[in-house]
């Protein structure tokens, strides 16, 4: 940042708190009693020093409606030239931001709650709070010895992501949305303040960014420009906001952009899109710049390419994260309503909405009848509640309005048609469905599976497991992320919770499945009047594959018959269940006897369910259970569940075989009569037929048999 620029910064920070009243009539800004209103009064000259002089080098002066710009510059009066481009934006019409409501402003009690604790310098860092108080998130405070601490690392924070975080502003347009409801000129001269203490302490960088400075890395500034274009509409009609701070939050807001333009992330992730999503934003909402045609005609071109690049054949985003695939669609959506609402339609492809169809889709099949999603890879699910998701829904019917299956879902069910399809299957992925309907007291299973030969980030060594909804419960929620790293103890963090053994899967010596070790494959669906069946495979370790079929019979109940073979080796074979959201709500059932070992819940609502799991053979068997957290936020722990494992031996060159019953009952007494046992029919010695595999189960008397053969 130029040496000049931080003049102008210890210039605002000394006199921002002495602005007075005849400082906003000369800004052109009066209060009456109908409110505030504007005039166009020439403010007293003041020195051109008082100006960041790079705001004329990278203004195009020639764009229509800044002729007096231009004149005042060509005349050396830089205040006069930043005055009437001040003046130019709070009257302009021509350019829409369909995000920024500047007439009928509205603002949540959260947002309104972050904005108040950013006067006290509680600055709001997504998924992290100090505490909680009469039901308010309470922030860390970000002052020591009478300074902003921009290093604040709170004690049992370990997680990079607060370092990253804090680098979003995310309490920046909240105090915007603020001001614009109350008026109230705190929330702005906070905003310059701490964005001017920010920028001081933050020079943009030259060259390439990386790791190592983490204010101007990745997604950071990416998410800054696309929140300060918001906030720009709602603040600049404050007196606060000064020809002189003008001069310096544009010169920023554009070495933002540039620096996003030279540090793209090229391993075409989230991250690129949003940083894509930031330039054509610019280039949009703020066409006044030399380099916005650039903008514009860069971000539309690679926002093009990459609304076909992120997602794979079956329409799932390639990190294969629930969340990170919703997100991006959000992304694209955005920028498609914005350069409408423009008129930039022309550039985009006519099928540039089309190509989103079956993504929207995926996260139609992927959230349970509540509207709620499970954690599954690095998902954070209490971040998409059911108005998240709802609204989402919402633009996805708008997309695609002849949709009326979207629309049922959109609408909760007012509108539109009812989905017909029970079973959906994302084989590029590695997602599949299974449920008995699609109203809210209907039982879903999502099986996941995925292909991840580049060992995508986000996505965890768990290929097999599953989520098991039924009548409004989740029965297994996915451990969750809990961190992203970042330390020795965050790092502990985040291997414990995504370890491969606290998901509903299957394990070798109760050790994770590898990077290149996750390359779910799709065998077989199959859909009869007895049941409905899915089979799939991961070779999970070098000598252990893990063969998974899944029988959902009579719409009722499941029964999972896994495999582990491989030839030589005879190690030690686990299979793992984790259930519900609280430990005390599971009972384990221990027959070690007979080797049948299992849970099941016990709600008094009439809204359990049990685990059966059988072994196909003896040698080695044990069993055993535990309790781990659940975590459904980063660095929360949400909740403590109970999970069992089964081990046995896998005979050598043969397969290690189980047969897990999950069976649907009411209350104790009807558990109680229960009477369930199952069986391999095909043999009883371990053997492994890569064909198919055959069972019996019976319940209560009535057997079922249940196989498959694969061509």
């Amino acid at each position: 940042m130029h040496v000049k620029t931080n003049r102008i910064l210890s210039y605002l920070t000394l006199t921002i708190l002495c602005v007075s009243l005849s400082h906003c009539k000369e800004a052109g800004i009066i209060e009456g009693e109908e409110g505030i209103k504007e005039v166009h009064l020439t403010p007293t000259e003041k020195p051109n020093e008082v100006i960041n002089e790079k705001l004329f080098d990278v203004i195009n002066l020639d764009y229509p409606g800044l002729e007096k710009v231009k004149s005042y510059h060509d005349n050396g009066q830089l205040y006069y030239a930043a005055h009437e481009l001040l003046q130019y934006y709070r009257q302009r019409l021509d350019v829409i931001n369909p995000g920024v409501n500047l007439l009928n402003p509205t603002i949540t009690d959260f947002d309104l709650n972050v904005a108040d604790q950013a006067l006290a310098y509680r600055f709001y860092v997504r998924n992290f709070r100090e505490d909680v108080v009469d039901g308010k998130e309470v922030y860390y405070l970000f002052t020591q010895n009478n300074a902003i601490n921009w290093e604040l690392a709170p004690a049992g924070i370990t997680d990079q992501e607060f370092g990253l975080q804090m680098h979003r502003h995310q309490w920046m347009l909240p105090q915007a949305k603020a001001y614009r409801i109350t008026k109230n000129e705190d929330y702005v001269k906070s905003w310059i303040e701490v964005y001017a203490d920010w920028l001081k302490n933050h020079p943009v960088p030259e060259g390439s960014v990386t790791r190592s400075n983490p204010a101007w890395y990745a997604l950071q500034p990416a998410e800054r420009v696309i929140s300060q274009v918001d906030l720009f509409y709602y603040f600049m009609h404050s007196a606060h906001f000064t020809p002189e701070w003008l001069s310096v939050f544009l010169t920023a807001f554009y070495d933002t952009v540039e620096t996003i333009r030279n540090n793209y992330y090229t391993d075409g992730s989230n991250i690129y899109v949003t940083q894509t999503q930031a330039v054509i934003t610019a280039g949009i909402l703020l066409p006044e710049f030399k380099k916005s045609p650039e903008w514009l005609n860069e971000g539309a071109g690679k926002i093009t390419e990459q609304v076909v690049a992120q997602f794979l054949e079956d329409g799932v985003q390639n990190e294969l994260d629930p969340s990170y695939h919703i997100g991006v669609i959000a992304d694209f959506y955005t920028i498609y309503k914005l350069a409408g609402s423009n008129n930039k339609l022309n550039l985009f492809p006519g099928e540039y909405i089309e190509n989103l169809r079956k993504a929207t889709r995926f996260v139609m099949d992927v959230i349970y009848p509540d509207y709620s999603i499970d954690n599954f890879n690095d998902t954070r699910s209490s971040s998409y509640t059911k108005s998240v998701l709802l609204r989402n829904l919402r633009q996805y019917s708008e997309m695609f309005p002849e949709d009326e299956e979207i629309q049922w879902m959109a609408t909760e069910g007012k509108m539109g048609k009812k989905p017909v399809d029970r079973i959906q299957t994302y084989p590029h992925a590695g997602y599949y469905m299974m449920r008995s309907d699609w109203g809210s007291n209907s039982t879903v299973m999502i099986l996941k599976n995925n292909y991840n030969p580049q060992n995508k980030w986000h996505c965890q060594p768990d290929n097999g497991t599953f989520g098991l909804y039924s009548k409004g419960r989740n029965f297994t929620p996915d451990a969750g992320v809990y961190s992203y790293g970042g330390t020795p103890e965050s790092n502990a963090d985040r291997r414990a919770f995504r370890a491969t053994k606290m998901h509903n899967t299957m394990t070798r010596n109760s050790r994770d499945i590898a990077d290149g070790y996750m390359l779910g494959t799709f065998l077989k669906q199959e859909s009869n009047d007895n049941y409905d069946l899915i089979v799939t495979e991961n070779k999970s370790y070098s000598d252990l594959t893990h063969r998974r079929a899944v029988f959902f019979v009579e719409k009722s109940f499941f029964v999972i018959v896994d495999e582990g073979y491989g030839e030589n080796a005879d190690p030690l074979v686990n299979v793992n269940f984790n259930l519900s959201p609280k430990r005390d709500d599971v009972i384990i059932d221990d027959r070690a006897s007979e080797f049948i070992y299992g849970a099941h819940t016990q709600y008094g609502d009439n809204n359990n369910m049990l685990f059966k799991t059988f072994v196909g053979t003896t040698p080695g068997y044990a069993a055993l259970n535990n309790t781990a957290y659940v975590s459904n936020k980063l660095g929360e722990k949400s909740a403590q569940r109970r999970f069992y494992q089964v081990t046995i031996k896998k005979p050598l060159n043969g397969a290690a075989r189980f047969i897990t019953v999950i069976h649907p009952f009411t209350t104790e007494a009807d558990y109680a009569n229960m009477d369930i046992s199952a069986r391999f029919t095909d043999n009883t010695e371990g053997l492994f037929n890569s064909r198919g595999a055959s069972a019996e189960v019976t319940i209560n008397g009535k057997p079922y048999a249940l196989n498959y053969t694969l061509q």
